[in-house]
């Protein structure tokens, strides 16, 4: 029996700022059931006030403590840590990461900056990585599903790059970072055996999720292509058409 679920949000629950279909239906059944809810979501373009405001915007009823973001996490990183970060990120996160420690930076931050992923940028996070910086990334997913519909570049082919120009490997955040799993499951307190995640990405979404211990359903919506399922090392739990089927199989394992 489940007693949390963790929901991919970009491409399960909404495509731009459009609710794909039945999702908002999906997520008030499994409230109407009881079941307590972490929005765990890999958006790096959007402070985490913005997707509050975003899913409020929808008709979706969230609170702060149910929206997870990898800044956020960097943040409290960065802040325990000590540590003053060199940013390469999209200008809307930079409020996430406002008030903290100026001067040399002995961290850099890599997000999805979108345009802002010059040659420039990139070399100036290069040559403040080789200095012996902290490397830290928000997430390495490969693509998303962008407000036009079609699949953009993600943050993962940057972060891979300066990994491989600066022979480091990054601290990721996100998904599929087991710990980002876990601190969600951990805020819900219940163990990890007795969550499940529903995204849209194989990898990143329910590759992670099952490699921390969780549930893994995969999704056809989104940024989902016919055989991802083949890239987990280990298979999804089920896969099925949307956030609505999902919520039906979840419910179903609740009986």
């Amino acid at each position: 029996m489940f007693k949390g679920v963790l929901l991919d949000l970009g491409g399960v629950v909404f495509t731009g700022d459009t609710p794909l279909p039945g999702a908002i239906a999906a997520i008030e059944r499994l409230r109407a059931a009881g079941l307590p809810l972490r929005f765990v979501t890999n958006i790096t373009r959007q402070p985490r006030r913005s997707v509050i405001a975003q899913l409020r915007g929808m008709g979706i009823a969230v609170e702060q403590d149910e929206v997870l973001t990898p800044a956020i996490a960097a943040r409290a990183y960065l802040q325990v840590h000590g540590l003053t970060p060199h940013l390469l990120l999209h200008p809307a996160l930079l409020e996430d990461f406002a008030g903290l420690s100026t001067g040399k930076p002995d961290a850099v931050v890599v997000g999805d900056a979108g345009e802002a992923f010059t040659y420039e940028a990139l070399n100036t996070a290069f040559r403040v990585l080789t200095g012996g910086a902290a490397f830290l990334a928000l997430a390495r997913n490969r693509a998303f599903r962008d407000g036009d519909g079609e699949l953009s570049l993600d943050a993962g082919p940057f972060v891979t790059a300066l990994e491989y120009a600066a022979g480091r490997q990054a601290t990721v955040f996100g998904k599929p970072a087991p710990g980002y799993f876990l601190a969600a499951v951990a805020s819900i307190g219940c163990k990890p055996d007795e969550a499940v995640m529903v995204g849209d990405d194989a990898e990143s979404d329910v590759g992670g999720a099952i490699g921390a211990g969780l549930a893994g359903v995969l999704i056809r919506t989104g940024k989902y292509r016919q055989g991802d399922e083949s890239m987990c090392s280990t298979a999804p739990t089920v896969l099925v058409a949307d956030l609505a089927a999902a919520a039906n199989w979840i419910l179903e394992k609740m009986r």
